[in-house]
């Protein structure tokens, strides 16, 4: 079976060349991201953000995928071992993808009222994108089903000197 990636289309246009084989990959296998996160031992999120190029996988990392998507260990290696790095980030403003544009939707509409909170309730600082971790569920409701999407961020307040 081939199953191909349109790497010329978004949003693969702009990945590294492994990050398509990746995908195709897990659809050859008809793996999902929670699959994949079990066999590497990893968040589903963050193996979701791996495969976009947006987090750096460890060598036993490495292994791991290599061995439950088949793809051979020296490719993923060469492609994104210890002289690769990821270039975090999402690409151009405003995303034009209907999902993401909610997102930034968002932070647009909420991101005041967000802010301001966090402030309240914890001071003045931020909260951490790099010590996050990001849980998608999926809540039945007769209205019809709800999107339950939870940033767990450190809290990092500004420093005085």
């Amino acid at each position: 079976m081939s199953l191909k990636v349109n790497a010329d289309s978004d949003p693969y246009a702009n990945l590294p060349p492994i990050c398509t084989a990746l995908f195709e990959a897990k659809a050859k296998k008809a793996l999902t991201f929670d699959a994949i996160a079990k066999a590497i031992g990893r968040d589903e999120v963050w193996v979701a953000a791996a495969f976009y190029g947006q987090a750096k996988l460890s060598p036993e990392e490495l292994t791991a995928l290599s061995q439950a998507l088949e793809i051979p260990h020296g490719s993923l290696q060469a492609e994104l071992g210890e002289n690769w790095w990821p270039r975090r980030g999402l690409g151009p403003m405003p995303p034009t993808d209907p999902v993401l544009y909610r997102l930034y939707e968002g932070v647009l509409v909420y991101g005041n009222a967000i802010k301001a909170i966090i402030h309240e309730k914890f001071g003045d600082g931020i909260m951490s994108m790099i010590d996050c971790k990001v849980n998608i569920e999926r809540k039945p409701d007769p209205k019809g089903d709800r999107v339950l999407l939870t940033f767990d961020g450190k809290f990092l307040p500004y420093l005085k000197w």
